[in-house]
């Protein structure tokens, strides 16, 4: 066989599995979709621990280029998989969790972890400044794009107090240096549903989050009628990496609840 097509045939058989992932398994599948400002190893933490519980677990890559077409990027994974799952949501995530729940019969729950849940016509935007707290925009840095919209950052010297304060510095110094950008349109641009009224939802945040004010967090959380929210005392707007075990704990309640 030609190297071409073994290649190929290499490609069809993983795609095949990555597609029968759940029925090898009757827990739900663990979707975590990561928010602006990170990527999909800001999840190792919360990994290693449901995976060590028995669940499959698929760190998507979010785009972060606007919540319906990331939340399309998302749902065509929700659609490959072929049983039960679990979306989790991080910040920006929250929308797209939201947006790729859409119509998915399969999705059991959605999770919050410090993120987003917004009612149809809301933004990111919007939410983060409903209180106050979030000092984020005076810590971002802009790249033009070539259609006029800008690329956000976090200053790398901000990084660690804005994002991160609770995680040791060497850390978030990596984690500064491996942010992935949001576009500004994807920040503003007005959720089309809200799947979290029909859905179970659960929450964990920090209160010490300088992105997503804690005031912000419980409102959304109180709208949402979460059946768990949890508090995390001191805890900074990366609250998946320096606190994996409650928001792994939590996940592992959506994905066991009946």
């Amino acid at each position: 066989m030609r190297l071409s097509a073994c290649l190929l045939t290499a490609a069809l058989l993983a795609n095949s599995a990555f597609a029968q992932t759940a029925p090898a398994s009757e827990k739900p599948v663990i979707v975590l979709v990561h928010g602006a400002f990170a990527e999909s190893s800001s999840w190792d933490p919360v990994i290693g621990r449901l995976k060590h519980d028995g669940y499959d677990v698929i760190a998507a890559a979010n785009p972060l280029r606007g919540v319906a077409s990331d939340g399309a990027a998302i749902s065509r994974i929700v659609d490959s998989i072929k049983g039960p799952v679990v979306l989790v949501g991080h910040s920006y995530g929250g929308p797209v969790i939201t947006e790729a729940a859409n119509g998915k019969s399969n999705v059991k729950a959605l999770v919050f972890v410090a993120g987003f849940a917004p009612e149809v016509g809301e933004s990111s935007l919007t939410l983060s400044s409903r209180f106050p707290g979030s000092t984020l925009g005076e810590n971002l840095r802009a790249i033009a794009l070539p259609d006029g919209d800008e690329d956000l950052y976090i200053r790398p010297d901000k990084f660690h107090a804005q994002f991160a304060a609770d995680v040791p510095p060497e850390k978030a110094l990596i984690m500064a240096a491996t942010q992935r950008p949001i576009t500004m349109s994807a920040l503003g641009e007005p959720s089309r549903t809200a799947t979290w009224k029909r859905l179970s939802s659960y929450v964990i945040y920090g209160t010490a989050d300088r992105n997503i004010p804690a005031a912000v967090m419980k409102y959304m959380a109180d709208r949402a009628h979460a059946l768990k929210t949890i508090e995390v005392k001191d805890a900074s707007h990366a609250v998946m990496v320096s606190h994996p075990r409650e928001v792994a704990e939590l996940i592992e309640d959506a994905a066991t609840a009946r």
